[in-house]
């Protein structure tokens, strides 16, 4: 499983959770919402620190992670993540492995 993530992406989660180079996200498995690859879960943000890191990558100075705990939500799916030019907000996609 591998993330991808935009620059301009990476810029907005930037400003919006006001991070400084060396900063994290970790993109989390949550109860509810929408998800393409499991039903009845998505996605969530925090800033916190790795503690066992499944997945990661940096852009920006900053870096994105999942940790291995959580890995079994992509069911084999890459995450990529952009920026929507209209709604300038971050656009979640999953592709295939």
């Amino acid at each position: 499983m591998n993330i991808q993530i935009s620059s301009a992406a990476a810029a907005w989660y930037k400003q919006e959770l006001n991070l400084k180079n060396g900063d994290f996200v970790r993109f989390y498995v949550r109860y509810g919402g929408y998800s393409p690859v499991q039903k009845g879960f998505s996605l969530g943000i925090s800033s916190d620190e790795p503690n066992d890191l499944g997945a990661k990558t940096t852009v920006d100075g900053i870096t994105f992670y999942v940790e291995e705990k959580d890995i079994w939500y992509f069911d084999d799916h890459h995450l990529i993540v952009d920026l929507h030019k209209k709604y300038e907000e971050p656009v979640l996609d999953y592709k295939k492995a």
